[in-house]
């Protein structure tokens, strides 16, 4: 049983690597997630996840780093929901919706240009966890670094922000421009993630591990640790058993962390129910 667990990881390198990815990824996640989950952001977030589509795919096409094509689609797609935000009397989700859809049917007539990009799309979409370089490694650690530091020098007026912008503006904070660093935040954090677990998966680790601890915690330190516990927990467990069933590893490190999800929700619900119980009794 112990080899079953541990040997995968002892005899193959991929895994190790991809271990760590995960667990780096997690983390990050988890201090992003937290604030994407308090704020109500998981409709920006998978905004952001698939607005990159098109910069990766134009990078690649030019030879570019996809990490650049990435920052490119993410700047590009905060600075229009800006615009169309103020210049229109559009609302907020009205603005992230169309530009979501354009970003992302941008991103497929792109990629339609190459008969040979559908390895690579298939590896932007779903992510390649087992084939994550050391290189790729070092650029996660200074992304956790940047959020982290972020989160850390910005945490009072976020907290603000996520109950509520008039607060933050009375405590002397602008609050437009801190839920610009925000989604500044969740951008940095997408772009960091997708190599892992691809585009359409990031928001999977980015709302399940925070969704997840918020079920049981309030303060937003633990919520942030349980987060990231839950996500490292799932990376394992979802890469044994990509490894013993021979399945996507990105896919099932996410289905994963969406089932734990659900057996704490499940498990939270019945101690609510005997507690209901016992208080009528």
């Amino acid at each position: 049983m112990t080899d079953a667990l541990v040997s995968p990881f002892l005899d193959n390198e991929f895994l190790r690597h991809a271990l760590a990815a995960g667990i780096l990824v997690s983390l990050v996640c988890a201090v992003a997630g937290a604030f994407v989950v308090l704020r109500g952001l998981a409709f920006v977030g998978d905004a952001l996840a698939h607005g990159v589509l098109p910069g990766i795919a134009t990078a690649l096409l030019l030879g570019l780093p996809a990490v650049v094509g990435a920052g490119v689609g993410t700047v590009v797609m905060m600075g229009g929901v800006s615009v169309v935000t103020r210049r229109s009397r559009l609302s907020g989700d009205t603005a992230i919706g169309l530009l979501f859809v354009g970003m992302l049917a941008l991103g497929v007539m792109i990629t339609s240009r190459s008969r040979s990009f559908t390895g690579d799309l298939t590896r932007i979409l779903f992510g390649e966890v087992l084939g994550v370089t050391t290189g790729e490694l070092r650029w996660q650690a200074v992304a956790l670094v940047v959020v982290g530091a972020i989160a850390w020098l910005c945490r009072r007026p976020f907290l603000l922000l996520c109950v509520d912008d008039d607060l933050a503006t009375s405590s002397g904070f602008p609050a437009r421009r801190y839920h610009a660093l925000m989604l500044a935040l969740v951008a940095v954090t997408v772009v960091s993630a997708f190599q892992t677990v691809g585009t359409l998966l990031v928001l999977g680790m980015l709302i399940a591990p925070a969704a997840t601890a918020a079920l049981v915690v309030r303060r937003i330190g633990s919520l942030m640790a349980i987060a990231a516990a839950v996500g490292a927990l799932s990376t394992y467990v979802g890469l044994l058993l990509s490894y013993h069933a021979d399945l996507a590893a990105g896919a099932s490190i996410v289905v994963t962390a969406v089932g734990l999800f659900a057996i704490t929700m499940a498990a939270t619900e019945v101690r609510r129910a005997v507690g209901a119980a016992r208080a009528r009794a």
